[in-house]
């Protein structure tokens, strides 16, 4: 009786410190966005969120992050079935350098990139002739946006992929089915739901990076100031509230974005 009773106490201690955890680390400051935005009533958050510099700050990191997940969909889906289905030299490496986006600060994938395609370099400077660049323009912030949402896809499509029957393939094979025919009914419905959920992870980490495009977009308002820099700058300027206002529309997406990720996988589990 005593050790249950023990047991019970301990399993209530450890509950009470998860709980506690989460409400200091993720519940308190998140509450703390969303009052701040409203301290100073609806007309100045919608004054705020309504500001032309904001507005298209908003607009231009959704067009942007829209971009980067379709090449990440379409790239790391590739790359997904090459290191799945292909045997070859160094696999293991690329394997294992495919989370590096995770590991590595990303200010130093900003700098990484202003040093390779920057105005100073090989590559930047062709693009400058031809009339194409790259650093402080769209392509750079795309660029850094691909570059740290870049194994979401990937790492959402390989468990599937090694959970897929061949059999089925080999089967349509038989049948006279081409590689396409294969790929459209029977490999694409089975990761579809891992897509989906790297897809809009990738997305929602895109509409919140900082640290890579600050260093490449040149931050330029109404054509490159994306909006994660247009909160750092209102911080900087004394607007905690304008700041808060353009936060929570980001963070009100990426909540939705989460709640559809998780119904995606709660569908795959259920089938």
């Amino acid at each position: 009786m005593n050790g249950i009773l023990r047991h019970k106490g301990w399993s209530w201690g450890f509950r009470s410190t998860v709980m506690l955890y989460f409400i200091v680390l993720i519940a308190l400051p998140i509450i703390g966005v969303y009052t701040k935005s409203f301290s100073l009533g609806w007309s100045a958050f919608t004054d705020s969120v309504s500001d032309p510099l904001a507005w298209k700050s908003i607009l231009l990191t959704l067009k942007l992050s829209l971009i980067a997940t379709a090449i990440n969909i379409l790239i790391g889906t590739m790359i997904a079935w090459v290191l799945n289905r292909y045997q070859f030299i160094g696999r293991t490496f690329l394997n294992s350098l495919v989370d590096l986006p995770f590991a590595l600060p990303t200010a130093v994938g900003g700098l990484m990139i202003l040093l390779l395609l920057g105005p100073n370099s090989w590559v930047g400077s062709l693009a400058e002739q031809l009339g194409m660049p790259i650093v402080f323009h769209e392509p750079a912030i795309v660029i850094a946006m691909v570059f740290v949402t870049f194994p979401f896809v990937i790492r959402a499509i390989q468990p599937l992929l090694e959970e897929l029957d061949k059999s089925e393939e080999e089967a349509a094979y038989l049948l006279g089915a081409s590689r396409f025919h294969v790929f459209r009914r029977v490999i694409l419905p089975s990761i579809l739901p891992g897509v989906l959920s790297g897809a809009m992870l990738a997305f929602s980490r895109a509409l919140a990076e900082f640290g890579a495009v600050v260093l490449v977009a040149g931050n330029i308002p109404g054509k490159t100031l994306i909006a994660s820099v247009y909160i750092f700058g209102e911080v900087e300027s004394d607007n905690p509230q304008g700041a808060a206002a353009v936060s929570i529309l980001l963070l009100s997406l990426s909540f939705l974005i989460l709640w559809l990720v998780n119904w995606v996988q709660m569908r795959r589990h259920a089938k």
